[in-house]
């Protein structure tokens, strides 16, 4: 995407990072200069198509001009025509030369009859349907890498802004430990076990701040981004529900639009021509030719000639070669069916796979969410009942650490369930359209 680029060099020479959408990031990573994979995906497209054409100029005309121009000389007994002369005292010479002579000649050639040539140019072109799914594939699972790459970088700021809060909550645990103990309902050990928990959470922030740079920098190695590109996320990571879809209609809907069965299936059917081909190579061949053109010891002293004809090749016995290509591309041409029958079932288990761990994940975040407010209230209990001292310090550094496990569970839990949200759109082939 251009414009991401030059919004890149604009905010880099303004050192402001750059906004970045999910949307905004699979749309940089699918342009002419984004991802690597895009890039190689379309050369093998150009290449499928060059080589198309190279199976189509076989079935057109091949014209071609020479002129030559040569001084030479002959030795006429090596050439076989050594003479003896009846003449007594008279000797044909044997050796001749220099002469000169010269030769401008335009020929051409045809194609008339030739099935093999006709099956190879059908496969060449049912290839290029391959290598454009192959490019639609190529997008979709980009398309999925850059999403999974941008919530990983999501998740890891919502990491980041979590150690943070849990080192908020442990400073005001520490501050009402110190308070206790001034008023004199607290001790010492509650100090330090609070101080313990401050140390433990600054420590996690540490650790969250590197992956989320690790996170990003994965991103923009996805997105096709230079390393040094400063990017701030725009999306955050929440939970948004699905629509229902059954297993009938995902898979349905698989079958109809995942661009890797298209593509198989288009290599499915250039194996099978090529077997075609092969067959045919059995059959007789017609082609016409022809020159015309002018030949003499000087451009001067030329006279025009000229070659028409017709050519009939009927194959009779080539060593075995014919008949191992034919076995050779029919081999080729079931293991393409296997693989077409293997791929579908792949999908069918993608898309099952697929809608399993997003129930699952769906039913996560409820608990991750129950979970998450059950802490907030044990903790929020805890502190009032040290406050007024009819607990100890024990009782608040225990809820508190159950609620950062519960904030890490609610983290994890919403994130699954995102990253399952892609699973099942990629499953369906429908990643970009989501």
């Amino acid at each position: 995407m251009r414009l991401l680029w030059a919004l890149s060099w604009a905010a880099a020479l303004a050192a402001q990072p750059v906004p970045l959408s999910l949307e905004r990031a699979v749309q940089s990573a699918l342009s002419p200069e984004g991802n690597a994979r895009v890039r190689l995906s379309a050369e093998a497209l150009k290449q499928a198509e060059a080589r198309s054409g190279q199976a189509k100029a076989a079935l057109l005309p091949d014209i071609s001009g020479v002129f030559t121009e040569q001084d030479a000389t002959r030795n006429l007994e090596a050439l076989g025509l050594g003479l003896r002369s009846p003449i007594p005292g008279f000797q044909f010479p044997t050796f001749v030369g220099p002469f000169s002579s010269v030769d401008a000649r335009v020929s051409a050639s045809q194609s008339v009859f030739d099935f093999s040539s006709i099956r190879r140019y059908q496969a060449s072109k049912v290839g290029v349907n391959a290598a454009k799914a192959d490019v639609e594939g190529s997008a979709e699972q980009v398309a999925a890498q850059v999403a999974r790459a941008y919530l990983a970088a999501v998740r890891a700021d919502a990491d980041v802004e979590a150690a943070q809060a849990n080192i908020a909550l442990s400073e005001a645990v520490l501050k009402q430990a110190e308070g206790q103990k001034t008023a004199g309902t607290g001790t010492g050990i509650e100090i330090t076990r609070a101080r313990v928990l401050l140390a433990n959470d600054r420590q996690r922030l540490l650790v969250a701040q590197n992956a989320r740079r690790a996170a990003g920098l994965q991103l923009l190695r996805g997105i096709g981004l230079p390393l040094d590109t400063e990017v701030q996320l725009t999306d955050r990571l929440q939970y948004v529900a699905l629509d229902g879809v059954t297993l009938e209609q995902a898979r349905a809907q698989a079958l109809k639009a995942r661009p890797d069965l298209e593509a198989q299936e288009q290599r499915e059917e250039t194996a099978r021509l090529s077997a075609s081909a092969s067959k045919m190579e059995r059959l007789p061949t017609v082609a016409t030719f022809g020159d015309y053109g002018v030949s003499g010891t000087g451009l001067d002293h030329a006279l025009p000639t000229r070659t028409v004809g017709i050519s009939l090749r009927v194959p009779i016995f080539d060593g075995g070669r014919r008949d191992a290509r034919r076995a050779e591309t029919a081999s080729q041409y079931r293991a393409e069916k296997v693989k077409t029958g293997d791929l579908k079932q792949q999908i069918e288990l993608d898309v099952r796979l697929a809608l399993d761990a997003l129930s699952s994940a769906e039913q996560q975040v409820k608990v991750a969410r129950e979970g998450l407010e059950l802490a907030e209230n044990e903790l929020a209990q805890a502190r009032r009942r040290y406050d007024a001292g009819v607990s100890i310090g024990l009782e608040v550094t225990d809820a508190q650490s159950r609620l950062v496990r519960a904030r890490d569970n609610q983290i994890t839990a919403v994130y699954n369930y995102t990253v399952g949200k892609i699973d099942l759109a990629q499953a369906m082939g429908e990643v970009r359209k989501r």
